[in-house]
């Protein structure tokens, strides 16, 4: 149970920086969360450790991939957290997300689906192929090339 709570945690922090770009800067909160050296800019590097514990909270049974049931489960919790930001911002659903939040959301979604990670088709995402895809879906999100 521990573990998930920090999944959802963690998933969050991810997942929320869109929730605040109507406050005026776009992906600040997720900066803040995934910046780990305090620079104000998330790094490939830095986003590759971060896919990497949010893999390492999702293995539940530590065999190096998440199956089917694991994914599902990782699925829920996003699924959790969508909800509750959509909540807390007001924002009934299948609307109201505008032009600038919710592009930005759907490219950080987009590289944590299953479809995305599972390189080979097998149904499982193994650690491999979760954080190997990092550097794919940073150049999705990051939208200045720097």
């Amino acid at each position: 149970m521990m573990k998930l709570t920090l999944t959802s945690a963690a998933l969050t922090l991810a997942l929320s920086g869109g929730a605040y770009a109507q406050q005026g800067n776009p992906g600040a909160h997720f900066v803040q969360n995934w910046d780990q050296d305090g620079n104000g800019a998330v790094t490939q590097a830095e986003a590759q450790t971060m896919r990497d514990n949010l893999f390492t909270t999702f293995d539940a049974d530590e065999d190096g991939k998440l199956s089917a049931e694991e994914f599902d489960a990782f699925d829920a919790v996003r699924a959790a957290d969508q909800k509750e930001m959509r909540a807390e911002l007001g924002v009934k659903a299948g609307g109201g997300m505008g032009k600038g939040m919710w592009p930005g959301m759907m490219r950080a979604e987009g590289g944590l689906m299953r479809a995305f990670n599972d390189a080979d088709g097998d149904g499982a995402v193994s650690r491999e192929e979760f954080v190997g895809r990092t550097a794919d879906w940073f150049a999705t999100m990051d939208q200045t090339g720097d």
